[in-house]
């Protein structure tokens, strides 16, 4: 019985993904084979893409690529409260943890919006770590995440939270994990996640968005945070 033609990937697609800073310092013809390699799904709003603690070998799997929509990932505290580690926007990479160490998920993945991903399936990603190329991005793309971890460590235990939200906003000027070199000046996020983003809650967000709203660093709408002051937020975050 004759295959049924695999979904297309679209010029939009393209462009999305070109965008990426990461995926774009790859040599052409590695980023042909590597889309060349996955699949193009879509997923619902709401869906999820795997769980913490889903097995690699799960149905699915795979290194993903963001073509379309946004997707969070997150965990639960013990307490039952969700910490949302990062927002993923279209152009990113990720999921590539599990196939080198063959670990379960560490975290959840869910569809924030409608998705059109790409997924490199497991075999044909660890024939794409054969290339030097691609290992070499791979390399460059989890030491950046190290580096996001250590920010966020850093964050954590030594600055205090008008400091913290300012940094995390600069961060999310840049597209949270794409970390593009261009600041946006405006931040699309409700307040509850960015909330969730720094562990706390939402009154005590509200309470130091409102103080940077006072000192004209930031101007708060429905669903989103215009940055007026990318040098105050600078200097509140030390970053300077």
């Amino acid at each position: 019985m004759p295959q049924p033609p695999r979904p297309r990937l679209s010029a939009a697609h393209r462009s999305a993904m070109e965008a990426n800073p990461w995926f774009a310092s790859m040599p052409r013809l590695q980023r042909e084979a590597l889309l060349g390699a996955a699949d193009l799904v879509h997923l619902r709003r709401g869906a999820m893409l795997f769980r913490q603690g889903d097995p690699v070998q799960a149905a699915g799997s795979g290194f993903y690529g963001l073509a379309a929509g946004t997707i969070k990932i997150s965990t639960l505290r013990h307490d039952g409260r969700e910490a949302i580690l990062a927002v993923l926007e279209p152009g990113n990479w990720f999921g590539e943890i599990s196939l080198i160490d063959g670990s379960p998920r560490t975290h959840d993945a869910t569809a924030l919006s409608a998705l059109d991903l790409l997924v490199v399936p497991p075999e044909a990603f660890a024939q794409q770590m054969q290339g030097r190329a691609f290992s070499h991005a791979i390399a460059a793309l989890l030491a950046a995440r190290v580096r996001g971890l250590y920010g966020l460590m850093e964050d954590a235990t030594l600055r205090d939270l008008r400091a913290r939200v300012a940094r995390r906003l600069l961060v999310l000027a840049r597209g949270d994990a794409t970390q593009s070199v261009h600041l946006r000046k405006r931040v699309r996020l409700p307040q509850e996640a960015l909330a969730m983003m720094l562990g706390v809650t939402r009154q005590t967000l509200s309470k130091e968005l409102n103080a940077l709203a006072e000192e004209r660093a930031i101007a708060l709408g429905y669903g989103r945070i215009e940055l007026l002051s990318l040098d105050a937020l600078q200097r509140l975050g030390g970053t300077a």
